[in-house]
């Protein structure tokens, strides 16, 4: 990784251009062209280092509710579950933790009674229903950037 590649890594989290060719600003102020912003970026992202570009919405703040959700899943089928789970549009991401319950995710949606709708079809759709529903009671958000 050379010095461009970190600059990258940095201004994408911090100071992102908002603007109709961003991946210009970003060449102009490294003094590079905006193809080798982009070729950078797609390497980044092959190695690993960057996963995704995306922006990042209050949703509460647009009017959408979410909570999150721990599963009981059988070992044997927690891949299974997890694809299940991922067809639905308002999970966010999905994790394995080393517990009782062992599959957690995220879930988004219009109203609590829309996540209600989807809890129970999940249920339906894996079979399994020790579900814990853990709406958070107080938000806390921490801004972490990764400086290099």
């Amino acid at each position: 990784m050379d010095e461009i590649d970190k600059r990258i890594l940095i201004e994408t989290q911090i100071n992102f251009p908002l603007c109709k060719r961003p991946f210009k600003v970003l060449a102009d102020r490294f003094g590079i062209t905006e193809e080798e912003v982009l070729c950078k970026i797609r390497r980044l992202k092959r190695k690993g280092f960057i996963r995704r570009i995306s922006p990042s919405f209050d949703s509460r703040r647009l009017g959408f509710v979410s909570t999150l959700i721990a599963m009981k899943v059988p070992k044997e089928k927690i891949e299974d579950v997890a694809n299940i789970v991922n067809r639905y549009d308002g999970v966010t991401h999905n994790y394995e933790r080393q517990y009782e319950y062992n599959l957690w995710f995220t879930l988004i949606s219009e109203s609590n009674e829309r996540l209600e709708e989807i809890i129970n079809g999940i249920k339906e759709k894996t079979g399994i229903d020790q579900i814990l529903n853990l709406p958070s009671l107080r938000v806390f958000k921490i801004d972490v950037n990764l400086i290099l």
